[in-house]
């Protein structure tokens, strides 16, 4: 399952980028109970009972299936920081659906358009969960029928840069500082600026700049993160597309390489060092690739023998 970062700056709650950082999934059904271990991101914090978010979203799936596995094992190996507006909330949700979908013995093979809708269901929105399940860039939205994606093929040049603090904040906390209105001049230019960014992610990477303008949310949110409030300032006062990612508190940059640079390390163009140096005292920066695959299902048996994502 990889990393996500949704919103891009303009397009809130309809745009998402899925990223090289990835959590890794195995799903078992067994005789009975439920066994669940956690490493990496999150051991020793995220429950390891009912309460965990992929036996959640795969009880929610099992359910809509109706199927009802005797027992459940899962590990988790999880390389998505947790809180840090990263997806590992799509994440694992999107492994819990795709592990039942999967696992089922009344069911042939996986429908993505179900599971994107009742991803988007048990997460509240498709921004996040739709890069995670298509890989690449994705375009979200809602019908009355349920979420729908289209996937973006992400201009090669296009490297992200992820600036990762150490802690956390609460998407629902992040969400509950937005108005409930906005001025129409505002609305008017996110819907340019998104469109823009359509562009400049698929074909001129040069306008990403431009492209990740935003007038909607992130402001609004900078009082529940000013140090993240303070880098995004930096770094566009310095010529570099970055957005709040998510819900915050990561702040993703969209650096564009030449083409020598991007056939090779990204880590070491140009702009990439550049932009280490506004690295604040206790983050981390990491530079990171577009990952253009998405979920993956790997079955490691036949019959009910585990799944890994």
């Amino acid at each position: 399952m990889p990393a996500t970062s949704a919103n891009l700056g303009p397009a809130f709650d309809c745009a998402g980028l899925a990223l090289s950082c990835w959590d890794s999934v195995d799903v078992e059904v067994t005789d009975g109970g439920l066994d669940v271990a956690v490493t990496g991101a999150g051991a020793g914090e995220l429950p390891t009972d009912e309460r965990h978010l992929v036996v959640q979203a795969f009880r929610a799936a099992c359910a809509e299936l109706g199927w009802t596995p005797a027992g459940l094992r899962l590990s988790a190996r999880n390389g998505i920081p947790q809180g840090r507006g990263m997806g590992s909330s799509a994440a694992a949700v999107t492994a819990g659906v795709l592990a039942a979908w999967s696992l089922c013995p009344d069911v042939a093979g996986v429908d993505d358009a179900a599971v994107l809708r009742l991803c988007s269901e048990i997460e509240g929105h498709p921004d996040n969960v739709a890069p995670c399940l298509l890989g690449g860039a994705t375009l979200s939205w809602t019908t009355s029928s349920g979420a729908r994606a289209e996937r973006l093929t992400v201009d090669p040049r296009v490297a992200p840069v992820l600036f990762v603090p150490s802690g956390t904040l609460s998407t629902h906390v992040a969400r509950g500082l937005l108005p409930g209105v906005v001025p129409h001049a505002d609305a008017a230019h996110a819907a340019g600026r998104s469109a823009l960014l359509v562009h400049a992610l698929t074909r001129e990477p040069a306008l990403l700049f431009e492209g990740t303008e935003d007038r909607l949310h992130q402001a609004q949110r900078a009082p529940a993160m000013p140090e993240s409030a303070a880098l995004l300032a930096a770094l566009r006062a310095d010529g570099h597309a970055a957005v709040v990612s998510g819900a915050g508190p990561c702040v993703l940059t969209l650096a564009v390489l030449d083409h020598d640079e991007h056939v090779g390390d990204p880590g070491s163009a140009a702009e990439v060092r550049a932009l280490r140096r506004h690295t604040p005292e206790g983050w981390e920066c990491r530079p990171l690739r577009v990952d253009h695959t998405g979920a993956v299902v790997v079955p490691l048996g036949a019959d009910h023998d585990p799944v890994s994502f």
